[in-house]
């Protein structure tokens, strides 16, 4: 991979970054408790539970999303970034546009 395809990644990620910072902050409000006091019907209430649980799973998939991408930026410039780690061959880039933090290539993923 070339000094052009890291930086190309390098802004990438920070562009996830920012924009699942926003989304996760989106989503704690979400996420906050449904108040008993609040005059909404049964159904209403059911769906406000349900949205939330939706939202929740959204919420920790965008949070373990980020520990990721924070994990692996500041690794872009390794000698070994883009190599897989399990059979060290290099991962596309196409794959790594798509997932920078991916550590396998397609073979390798579980």
């Amino acid at each position: 991979m070339n000094n052009k395809e890291k930086k190309s990644l390098e802004k990438l990620i920070n562009t996830q970054i920012s924009d699942l910072k926003i989304k996760i902050t989106r989503l704690v409000e979400e996420t906050r408790p449904i108040s008993p006091e609040n005059a909404i019907g049964r159904v209403s209430r059911m769906d406000a539970i349900n949205n939330k649980s939706v939202s929740e799973a959204s919420l920790k998939a965008a949070q373990l999303r980020l520990k990721q991408l924070l994990y692996i930026e500041p690794k872009i410039y390794d000698n070994d970034f883009g190599l897989c780690i399990r059979c060290n061959k290099e991962i596309p880039i196409q794959r790594l546009i798509i997932l920078p933090e991916s550590r396998k290539c397609v073979n390798c993923s579980d």
